[in-house]
């Protein structure tokens, strides 16, 4: 199936929510009337009824219609809950068909995750932000889901183990687009929000317990009071014994009352999380009731809610029932007579107390499978949405029959749309390698430097890359591509530059069993031409034949002579042409260093006042920078 097969499909789907929701918002407004009508109607009969002197039929007529308007109620909840969990249904699909068009306008928001300058590569790559990597793939609606997968895409070193399973994983859930969106659904439905919680707040709520003996002892005494009171009750009306139940009554609610801010304490806690239990409940019921049999990894995965004796759905049954129980408290009349009668309080106490005790022994592992899901559904998402997209190879060695570490066909970047797009390939053949690569302005150097990076991270996380073929060792990576300076820190953009430079080096030299990969965008580009090419030749060397290899986009052509100098420089460069006055890129990657500069051009395109000793320049041709010795682009 196509990519535009697949989008077709999901905007059908769309527009169907959409007619089926019009229905529903016609029958809701129906039951509207129909409750107004109910009440009108059976006041009015009731009326009419006890006018005529026919008491017991108005009371009739009045039960009739509280018990029609009670059953019209339910119906109209039902549908009002049927609206919502359709316009979820759409919202989920129109984000499908945003992510797959790279609509960032309607692509649904996503936790707010601020990219980390001091982070390897994470800034440089776009992997986290507002326009990202991160943002495109996120389906989460857990805050700790969402987390998961960026810490997959950002991870400095990468696990062999761990790619593999996870792309087992990602391979299974792919087609199962139902599933996913079904998890997703449940999780927003529940409780009618997209996000809504953090799970250290309910995990913290499980372990958080009072003393067992503490609240059975409070349990005990409520009981014995209790039935003191109806004893001496009894004994008072019919026997000879005075009032003294009055007494103990006193007693008992005094403790009641001291104990209420307590018991009040604990209902709090526990409606303040009865969103998160109905998320869990809604997406666990789902995860105990799935056939595995065609997914066997992802029964492994999902084993802990298919234990028949430790169902989640049991436990958190048992809290919400409890929960249910302790709300009839809020009536303070209610909760006085409920309390009079029966222990509630104390009971109810106790048995959330160990309900809670039982579950936290297994809340963490079904959270932390939860998370894991949805951070592998959104790769998996991924890969659904882009039929084209490969699964990369990802070894300690070359695969068979290949003797480059790094090859890659038809590389292209995924954030860049299908229609604007050029892939490339690549191959880099052994380690210590340095990949320069030049071009003219705008040309797509930079571009290219990040559409490696940015696969190889899609790789290491186990998700798909847009290639039709990548092939890697697994590579610690390391950028130096969106320098800037800081005015509050008091550091120039060339020492921010120099700093970044050197932690390069010092992790490229740092004694590791993974290679690093680096990619590098106009070395020195904060001083001046002379000692910016004294200091990149320099650079340059030492990264030659070290425990890793990279890519340097430059302007510089002077450090593309390396090559001759050096076997472990190639050279590969992007060039333009002029095209109607206009400059025009195939964005192709092609070997050997860039034949073309444009920076006078483009210059002069613009209506600048640009010109050299012998007249203005002509367009297209070489700007004559290399007299000064250090060419640029």
């Amino acid at each position: 199936m196509t990519k535009q097969t697949r989008l077709h499909a999901l905007e059908t789907q769309i527009r169907r929510l959409g007619q089926r929701l019009e229905e529903l918002q016609s029958t809701s407004y129906r039951y509207s009337w129909i409750r107004v009508i109910v009440v009108v109607a059976g006041v009015s009969a009731a009326g009419l009824a006890l006018f005529f002197g026919e008491a017991w039929l108005s009371g009739v007529c009045l039960a009739a219609a509280v018990l029609l308007f009670g059953l019209v109620v339910r119906a109209h909840q039902e549908v009002d809950h049927s609206i919502r969990r359709h316009r979820s249904w759409r919202q989920i699909k129109s984000g499908h068909v945003a992510r797959a068009s790279l609509d960032w306008e309607h692509l649904p928001t996503t936790f707010p995750h601020q990219p980390r300058p001091e982070h390897p590569f994470e800034a440089d790559l776009d992997l986290v932000g507002s326009r990202s990597i991160h943002r495109l793939l996120d389906t989460a609606v857990s805050f700790e889901g969402s987390q998961r997968l960026r810490d997959w895409l950002t991870t400095p070193v990468p696990d062999l183990k761990e790619i593999a399973r996870r792309q087992e994983l990602v391979r299974e859930l792919a087609p199962l687009s139902l599933f996913r969106d079904r998890i997703t659904l449940n999780a927003m439905a529940a409780t009618g929000a997209r996000k809504t919680w953090e799970a250290d707040h309910l995990v913290s709520w499980l372990e958080k317990r009072a003393p067992a003996s503490s609240l059975r002892l409070w349990l005990l005494l409520f009981s014995v009071l209790i039935l003191l009171n109806a004893a001496l009750l009894i004994a008072n009306l019919w026997g000879p014994l005075p009032p003294w139940w009055q007494v103990t009554v006193v007693l008992y609610v005094g403790l009641w009352l001291a104990r209420a801010r307590s018991s009040e304490a604990v209902w709090d806690q526990a409606r303040a999380l009865q969103g998160a239990l109905k998320q869990l409940h809604a997406v666990f019921s789902q995860l105990e009731v799935f056939s595995y049999r065609y997914t066997p990894h992802l029964k492994v995965l999902c084993a802990p809610f298919l234990d028949p004796t430790h169902r989640p759905s049991r436990y958190l049954g048992r809290i919400a029932w409890v929960v249910t129980a302790m709300g009839l408290r809020t009536n303070p009349f209610i909760g006085l007579a409920l309390n009079l009668v029966l222990p509630w309080d104390a009971y109810f106490a106790y048995r959330l107390n160990r309900t809670k005790a039982a579950m936290a022994r297994y809340a963490r592992a079904w959270m932390d499978v939860w998370f894991e899901l949805e951070a592998l559904s959104s790769l998996a998402n991924l890969a659904y949405l882009n039929p084209a997209y490969s699964f990369p190879h990802v070894r300690a060695f070359p695969a068979e029959g290949q003797s480059s570490i790094l090859s890659a066909q038809a590389l292209g970047h995924p954030l860049i749309p299908d229609r604007e797009r050029v892939c490339n390939d690549l191959t880099i053949s052994e380690l210590g390698q340095v990949i320069v690569i030049t071009g003219s302005n705008m040309a797509g150097k930079s571009v290219f430097l990040k559409t490696v990076g940015v696969n190889l991270a899609l790789a290491y996380a186990g998700g798909p890359v847009n290639a039709y073929v990548l092939a890697s060792l697994p590579f610690r990576l390391f950028t130096c591509m969106g320098i800037s300076d800081s005015v509050t820190d008091g550091i120039s953009f060339f020492y921010a530059e120099v700093r970044r430079l050197k932690a390069l080096l010092a992790d490229l030299e740092r004694d590791h069993p993974l290679p690093l990969l680096y990619c590098i965008d106009e070395i020195f580009r904060g001083t001046n031409n002379r000692e910016r090419l004294i200091g990149s030749r320099a650079y340059v060397r030492t990264l030659a034949g070290k425990q890793g290899t990279g890519l340097i986009a430059t302007h510089d052509l002077e450090l593309a002579r390396l090559a001759d100098e050096m076997p472990q420089v190639q050279n590969y460069h992007f060039r333009d042409r002029i095209v109607g006055g206009r400059m025009a890129f195939d964005y192709t990657l092609r070997p050997g260093p860039c034949p073309t500069t444009n920076a006078l051009t483009i210059m002069q395109l613009e209506g600048l006042p640009v010109s050299t000793a012998q007249g203005p320049l002509p367009a297209g041709q070489d700007d004559g920078s290399s007299q000064d010795k250090t060419p640029s682009i």
